[in-house]
């Protein structure tokens, strides 16, 4: 098990975009620690050119590496160097500089002089993906869209690696060439053939250029002529050649690649073409009916052409927590399957340890779009999550099991075709063991019914008429029945004003209840969630509360909540217990927000609080962030919602706006104004110490506003 840091410090206009400084890494020499512990043996590890170096090889700054290779040493991590990850180089140099390769082979054997110990190298991760991002999209500094261009960087960069592993070489004989690069194969429909064909062969050109194979003969060796390389540089490849010692393949869900000319079929925003022919590139995950190629087919694929070790160096997914072990697990699987066919599979290597940030705009937007991987790295120090587990149990020769991988991976499901209609998956499975949500009819049961279907977890939802909670022995037989794998309890009280005349009902079913709850999950040793709200706290600040801040409740709804909480976590401290708030969502028609906009679609004012400060949450993310740490078996309690503190009036004037609605109608009054029988705090907005896990409220309005109709009465 070898595994990486996601260390991409690419440059886009005159900006350095470092995954490093990012993710906290920067600071924490003790995350190698917490990579140790996983059980990994080898580190793909920043030792980058634009660090240590950023103004003059004369004037390195060695310090940070010595730190954190001395550390490695210690845990006996094997590093593997990555002297350029995305990169192009410090500022006084560019994938197109003539001194490129001189300068980077001069600082790789900066590099192998200082650290003589170390015998694997990465000079350049990914040459081929770089210079096609750089030179042929425009996407990252240089920012050119032209073939020349991206021959000239692809040229330089691998003929960089050539002088890198010389000059490393020199100084120690015994080192290594692990070079990486994205695996992805193309496919297409019979006009867009010829494409398809020439990318197959161009998803070599790194290996094969390092290998010495790019002679006349090779497919691509008129095309890279023609577009600036001369004769005798392809020559020299072949001259002194540097092949690969382990060949590392990146692969992602959208590496393989269906090219299709009908672009009728697809939106305008996945239209391109050649100059020749117009198609649409798009994930083969989500058009081609046999699916990707997968880990296996790659893996073998490699080894078959080259003859030498193969790697998987890459394997991370942006999705939720139980696909990203799927996806692990998947990959893990398939390199065992390839060596049982006789491939020489070395290594698999969990990747974006610590997440990444902004690879949803393929890191040309700083707008803080996160990913986790084996560790979280959004609260007060990294957290690891199921996928730390599955690496430990992996690299321990253990196998995965349970409800996340009993169920396939979206990516082999009907419905991740975008383009056809395949029929849905059921909403509840004979097959695994269930998620048992209780409270199948309010807004929180609807949600999780939906959501954890489309995320391929078998979920069954009950309601009052199928168990009442309030009666211990009755909570038991069901949860001995349904037998699931966990119990969410979504079910509750919410009337908050009608609480304070009826606290007898309130008490029973939000705390009783919970309490039932969580006694049979612990005679069952199940694990559970449970939902608690921010009016269990008094007002008396004007910043958000966080976990470890004590309740004082000032309604019986609140005090109802408190109690739950108290009896829940005493019944059963494994349990996981929400503090939330101020819920709005696409599925409930009775919420503030849809009710305001509803109001203000029909032309009539609505009046909202501008003296009460709460912390909204979108149902969808809170949702999908409570099964994230469901599966990576967090506890205790935990506030989940989305990222900014408003009033009711600032939340209803934002959604307003955010669906194109006249934001003028909806008007501020005071709180006391509605002669509400229960008191509200005047501030219950919540934050995290624990993670904050949640988009902005700014960000979760918009994805709402998608999924409401075109307003009717626009901003004027």
């Amino acid at each position: 098990m070898w595994g990486g840091p996601e260390c991409t410090l690419n440059r886009v206009g005159g900006k350095y975009f470092d995954q490093v400084c990012r993710s906290g890494h920067e600071e924490r020499v003790e995350d190698l620690d917490r990579f140790a512990a996983l059980g990994i043996t080898a580190l793909r590890y920043p030792v980058l050119w634009e660090r240590v170096a950023p103004e003059s090889l004369a004037r390195p700054n060695w310090h940070w590496v010595d730190q954190r290779l001395e550390r490695l040493f210690e845990l006996g991590v094997r590093p593997i160097a990555g002297l350029l990850h995305h990169g192009s180089g410090p500022a006084y140099t560019s994938l197109l500089d003539p001194r490129f390769p001189t300068q980077l082979a001069r600082f790789a054997r900066m590099v192998a002089a200082r650290y003589p110990w170390v015998c694997d190298y990465t000079p350049v991760n990914e040459p081929l993906t770089t210079a096609r991002f750089s030179a042929l999209y425009g996407l990252w500094h240089p920012h050119l869209e032209n073939d020349r261009g991206f021959v000239r960087a692809l040229l330089n960069q691998t003929w960089g690696v050539v002088l890198a592993m010389r000059a490393i070489r020199e100084v120690n004989p015994a080192a290594r060439l692990i070079q990486t690069e994205d695996c992805g194969r193309a496919f297409g429909t019979w006009r867009t053939r010829a494409q398809a064909t020439f990318e197959n062969h161009r998803r070599w050109l790194t290996w094969d250029l390092l290998s010495g194979t790019v002679t006349a003969s090779h497919p691509l060796h008129r095309y890279l002529v023609a577009n600036g390389a001369s004769d005798a540089e392809l020559e020299r490849f072949c001259e002194t050649p540097a092949p690969p010692d382990v060949v590392g393949l990146n692969y992602y869900l959208t590496s393989d690649r269906y090219l299709d000319h009908k672009l009728a079929n697809y939106p305008t925003k996945l239209h391109g073409g050649n100059g020749q022919l117009a198609y649409a590139d798009v994930e083969a995950v989500r058009t081609r009916a046999a699916g990707i190629v997968g880990h296996r087919d790659h893996l073998l694929e490699a080894w078959r052409r080259y003859q030498r070790p193969v790697a998987l160096t890459e394997v991370h997914l942006a999705c939720t927590r139980e696909e990203q072990v799927r996806w692990l697990n998947e990959a893990w699987q398939g390199a065992q399957q390839a060596r049982a066919l006789g491939a020489d599979v070395v290594a698999v290597a969990p990747w974006a340890l610590l997440g990444s940030y902004d690879w949803d705009s393929l890191v040309t937007k700083p707008r803080g779009h996160y990913e986790s991987g084996a560790f979280d790295v959004r609260g007060s120090e990294p957290r690891p999550t199921a996928v730390a587990r599955a690496i430990q149990t992996l690299a321990a020769g253990g196998t995965i099991t349970g409800p996340v991988v009993a169920t396939a991976g979206w990516w082999h499901r009907p419905e991740r075709l975008l383009h056809s209609s395949p029929a849905p998956l059921p909403v509840e499975s004979a097959g695994p063991r269930p998620l048992l949500v209780v409270g199948a009819h309010g807004t929180l049961g609807r949600a999780f019914r939906r959501i954890a279907t489309d995320r391929g977890l078998p979920v069954r939802c009950i309601s009052r008429s199928d168990v009442d909670i309030t009666n211990a022995a009755e909570v038991l037989r069901t949860l001995q029945a349904a037998a699931p794998w966990a119990v969410v309890n979504a079910t509750g009280y919410v009337r908050v004003d009608a609480a304070e005349s009826d606290s007898e009902t309130c008490f029973g079913v939000n705390t009783v209840g919970a309490a039932n709850l969580a006694a049979a999950c612990r005679e069952l040793a199940i694990p559970m969630v449970t939902y608690s709200s921010d009016l269990v706290f008094g007002g008396d600040r004007d910043c958000p509360y966080t976990e470890g801040d004590s309740p004082h409740p000032l309604s019986v709804y609140g005090a109802s909540k408190a109690e739950a909480e108290r009896r829940v976590l005493d019944l059963l401290p494994s349990a996981l217990v929400i503090r939330t708030s101020a819920f709005f969502g696409p599925w409930d028609s009775s919420n503030f927000v849809v009710r305001a906009l509803d109001t203000i679609q029909r032309g009539e004012r609505w009046q909202a609080a501008n003296d009460l400060v709460v912390s909204p949450t979108y149902v969808p993310d809170l949702v999908h962030a409570t099964l994230d740490l469901l599966v990576d078996r967090e506890s205790g309690l935990w506030h989940l919602s989305n990222v900014g503190p408003t009033t009711w009036f600032q939340f209803a004037r934002a959604a307003a706006l955010a669906c194109g609605l006249r934001a003028e109608l909806i008007e501020p009054v005071s709180a006391a104004a509605f002669g509400w029988p229960a008191p509200r705090p005047r501030y219950s907005a919540l934050s995290s110490v624990r993670g904050k896990v949640m988009r902005s409220t700014t960000d979760a309005l918009a994805a709402f506003a998608e999924t409401r109709p075109q307003a009717a009465v626009a901003v004027r």
